[in-house]
């Protein structure tokens, strides 16, 4: 790896470390397992995907294809791959060395292709996340026919994080990483301003993942459960009084198998490009 490809992978692990340091109800993280995943296995994937993710001038299809067999290789389970197609495009848009990195993930975007399609739809279905049915257009189980953009525009009103390649990452541009900021402005620990990210994110829409598993019903009220921990937050002083609250709802979601997978995804691609904000040279990167 050249030494720009190093650092990139090095913020990507950072991230997911970072993301697992909150306790995010529904998710797996450092105060509790859950639904069949630890915390090591998670761990384990980011080292088995930052090397292939962040590998230098490598198309975003084949990033993708590669960090999702090597994380089955390491853990052999689907823990990442959200994770992993929100952060290949972030990756090979921070290669460029930009001043901002949001123009430079829309130009990325712009040039996916059908190979990257193909690519993509092979590591979904080798993932295999759960809840994953087939569809009338631009099914992965069959061979792409279009270019990755357009098929992910054909997902996003069911998926967000197919969304994010629509709209150019506007919920970690303009939705995470403001929140992210608001709360380290406000002194408080790192986990606790990830948290402020992912309940934001939690508040904000359905969890794609709880939709596509259970029902937009059950994601409803996985919101506004979200929504009244969020305003605690935002109105505490000390979130930390929020500790037992929030590992209660913790283990009731886990109990309920109900996972908010995508909101956690979102969370790691706003804290990647928090840590590429460290490592490109201008500050306008962070949008």
């Amino acid at each position: 790896m050249t030494l720009l490809a190093e650092r990139i992978a090095a913020a990507f692990r950072a991230a997911c470390v970072a993301e697992l340091q909150a306790l995010k109800p529904g998710n797996v993280h450092v105060y509790a397992d859950g639904h069949r995943m630890t915390v090591d296995q998670f761990v384990r994937s980011a080292e088995a995907a930052a090397a292939p993710l962040c590998a230098s001038s490598v198309r975003v299809g084949q990033r993708i294809y590669d960090a999702v067999e090597a994380t089955v290789a390491a853990v052999g389970v689907n823990t990442n791959l959200g994770i992993i197609l929100l952060c290949a495009p972030l990756a090979a848009a921070a290669e460029t060395w930009p001043d901002d990195l949001r123009l430079a993930v829309r130009t990325i975007l712009d040039a996916l292709d059908t190979a990257d399609a193909d690519l993509a739809f092979r590591a979904i279905v080798r993932a295999a996340p759960a809840g994953l049915g087939q569809v009338a257009h631009n099914d992965v189980f069959a061979p792409a026919k279009v270019t990755l953009r357009l098929a992910m525009a054909d997902a996003a009103e069911r998926d967000r994080i197919a969304r994010q390649y629509v709209t150019g990452y506007a919920d970690i541009f303009e939705g995470g990483l403001p929140r992210l900021a608001a709360a380290t402005a406000r002194g408080w620990a790192a986990p606790w301003a990830v948290l402020s990210v992912y309940l934001g994110f939690l508040s904000a829409f359905p969890d794609s993942h709880v939709v596509r598993k259970y029902s937009l019903a059950a994601a409803e009220n996985v919101r506004s459960a979200a929504t009244k921990f969020h305003a605690a937050l935002n109105a505490s002083r000390d979130p930390a009084h929020l500790g037992d609250e929030l590992a209660a709802w913790d283990a009731e979601l886990k109990a309920r198998g109900i996972n908010p997978g995508t909101t956690a995804d979102l969370t790691v691609a706003t804290l990647f490009v928090r840590e590429l904000a460290t490592i490109l040279p201008s500050a306008r990167n962070s949008g």
